[in-house]
This record gives C-alpha cells, structure tokens and sequence, in this order.
C-alpha cells in the first residue's frame, strides 16, 4: 500500500486526486493539506510514501516545503504538481530534493505510474519534460566554494564509479528508465538498478533526479 499526502491550496484539485487515487486497489490517501506549513507538519506526523505537491501556494510555497521535508530527513518522497511544462518553480524544486514533477492535468494511469515510481525510487518522473527543463535551466545551477554543485558531491566522486557504473549514469541522466537502459547495455533489468543503486550511494545523492541534476552540473551530459 502506498500512502500518499495530497498538498494543494485548491480543495477541488485535492478532492479530484483524492478520487482518482481512492478507486485503485494499493492506494491510500493519509491526509491533506492546503499550505506548505501544513504540508511540512503532516508529513511529520503522518510519514506518507509519497507527497503530492503543489508547486505555487500562497504563502509557503511548495519549493520552501519541499526543502524542509528533505532536510529534516524525512523518507517521504515528493512529486512535484505544476500546471507549465516548462516551469522554474518546478525546477526549483527538483534542486530543494524532490523526486520528480507531473502537470496537474496528466492523465490518471500516468499519475499512478507516476507514485508508483517514486515511491520505489525507481525512475525519473516524466524523463521528456524533466530533460527539458534542465537544458533550459542548467546554467543556472550554483557551484559553492567546495566544488559541489546544489547536490551530491565534487567530481573527485566520479572517479568511485566503474565504468560500467560511470555509462548508467550517463543513461539515467539521458531520461531512461532502467527497462530502457538493460535494453540499451544488453543486460537484465535487475543489473541496471543494481548498478543504480552503487553510483547512487558512491555519489552521496538521494535519487534518480539527482543524479540528472548531477551529471549536467558536471557536465557528464550537456543540454
């Protein structure tokens, strides 16, 4: 079962996911939300799997939410909702930690699709938009004074990563999906997010999105 946060300030958004999400077998919504106060507070307390995040509340917004769920070290992953494909609100929250963004009128079986890869931390959410939206953005990344650029660590990171390693991470920050990538390599799926899961963890970042994020900051890939 998937437990999912809807956070949104419209009620009838939050009332049209609730009842989309409602009718699938494997499915719960936990609670709801329509600040990103409330957002950070009931995420606390309630531990979903996934959050459903309106990027534009008034207020807190959802890029601040995100950041202080991630930072608190939250488990709950988070889905950026945007109504703009091409949308720095949902850039920006990509960088404060989130794990992927839908538009708000994506069709029902890509929205499940959807949890359910952030939930398994599987695949990047939407790979077209989301390679979009970092070869619009990409120069605007920072670099602090250690060398890292927004997330994970400094290239001297990449030297951990095997070759093999080093093309998955090439693939993943290209928008495949590891069924794409084992079919790409010739290798079983199961290989590919084992080898998923090394780069990850050797390059000291949260998820797939990170790791797009990552490989364009240091120029691994180019837009």
């Amino acid at each position: 079962m998937i437990r999912i946060l809807l956070v949104d300030d419209q009620l009838l958004m939050r009332v049209g996911f609730r009842l989309i999400l409602e009718s699938q077998e494997g499915f719960q919504v936990v609670g709801e939300a329509g600040t990103g106060d409330d957002a950070v507070r009931l995420t606390g307390l309630l531990q979903p799997d996934v959050v459903l995040m309106d990027v534009r509340m008034p207020g807190d917004d959802g890029v601040s939410a995100t950041r202080r769920i991630v930072d608190s070290g939250s488990s709950s992953r988070i889905l950026i909702l945007t109504t703009f494909d091409l949308d720095e609100y949902a850039f920006a929250g990509l960088r404060a930690g989130a794990s992927g963004f839908l538009l708000k009128d994506v069709p029902p079986a890509e929205l499940l699709a959807a949890i359910r890869a952030v939930a398994s931390g599987d695949a990047v959410v939407s790979p077209r938009i989301t390679r979009k939206l970092l070869d619009t953005y990409a120069s605007e990344f920072p670099t602090d004074e250690a060398g890292r650029a927004g997330t994970g660590t400094g290239p001297s990171a990449v030297e951990r990563l095997t070759a093999r390693e080093f093309e998955v991470l090439t693939e993943v920050a290209s928008g495949l999906s590891n069924a794409e990538i084992a079919a790409k390599l010739v290798v079983s799926e199961a290989t590919v997010k084992t080898h998923v899961t090394r780069m990850l963890t050797k390059l000291g970042l949260r998820d797939r999105v990170q790791a797009v994020v990552f490989a364009y900051q240091h120029k691994i890939v180019r837009p």
